[in-house]
């Protein structure tokens, strides 16, 4: 799967959605920030949580781009080429 160019990011489809993550909630865990998969939608936490569940997901899906979904934080991330973004 190849990523978007970081460089020429388009801001207008970016989406952050959720305000928990969703793995974490099915197993009564509790996370510490979270970010938002711009392939299915996903929310999940990050790797300073406990389960990483966002890592997880790019590993077994290969969806590569995710954003923050913590309220003011604009900036995107790409797994697959190790790219990271503010926008």
């Amino acid at each position: 799967m190849v990523c978007i160019d970081l460089k020429n990011l388009n801001i207008s489809g970016l989406k952050p959605a959720g305000i928990s993550c969703d793995e974490c909630v099915k197993i009564d865990e509790s996370w510490v920030h979270l970010r938002t998969c711009q392939t299915c939608g996903s929310t999940l936490c990050c790797d300073s949580s406990i389960n990483k569940h966002m890592t997880a997901h790019f590993k077994e899906t290969g969806h590569p781009l995710v954003i923050s979904a913590e309220e003011k934080e604009r900036w995107a991330w790409c797994y697959e080429h190790q790219l990271f973004a503010n926008y």
